[in-house]
């Protein structure tokens, strides 16, 4: 029988700040391989970011990987 694939699911949490100048929180996830050493980071679109020039949300900032929850074991 095949193996799966040897991806990971990683959480990217947005880098963008609300127009009060407070962090979003917006998060999104990803699959990466395992053996990638160095984090990711991806510019993708956040629509809680405040877009300084449009004077409105919605704004394609940068994502950084973070560390995943741990997982609820019952």
């Amino acid at each position: 029988m095949a193996k799966k694939g040897v991806a990971q699911k990683v959480r990217m949490e947005s880098t963008g700040k609300k127009e009060d100048g407070s962090p979003t929180g917006y998060r999104r996830w990803a699959k990466v391989g395992k053996n990638m050493s160095e984090k990711l980071a991806k510019k993708m679109f956040d629509p809680w970011a405040w877009h300084p020039e449009k004077k409105k949300s919605g704004a394609h900032v940068k994502f950084e990987q973070k560390k995943m929850p741990p997982s609820k074991k019952n």
